[in-house]
């Protein structure tokens, strides 16, 4: 199954908990059928120290969606 959907388009959230929002495809994973949209969806990763003087920190990261719960909008050539 071909995914229609490249960087760079404009696409629209159709179902999920992002449902109704805009956004732009940053990039595709297309083994696994899922796309990732700039500021959708965002996840907290918590990064435990490597060493004993290192500190841990939060990262935020943009978690992908599978391609079936977004409709394309606008496609860039």
């Amino acid at each position: 199954m071909k995914i229609q959907i490249q960087k760079g388009d404009n696409v629209k959230i159709i179902s999920g908990k992002h449902k109704g929002e805009y956004g732009k495809v940053s990039s595709v994973i297309k083994n696994k059928h899922q796309v990732i949209i700039k500021n959708i969806n965002i996840r907290t990763k918590h990064i435990k120290p490597k060493q004993t003087e290192d500190r841990g920190y939060i990262k935020k990261i943009e978690a992908p969606i599978h391609y079936s719960n977004v409709k394309l909008i606008k496609k860039i050539k």
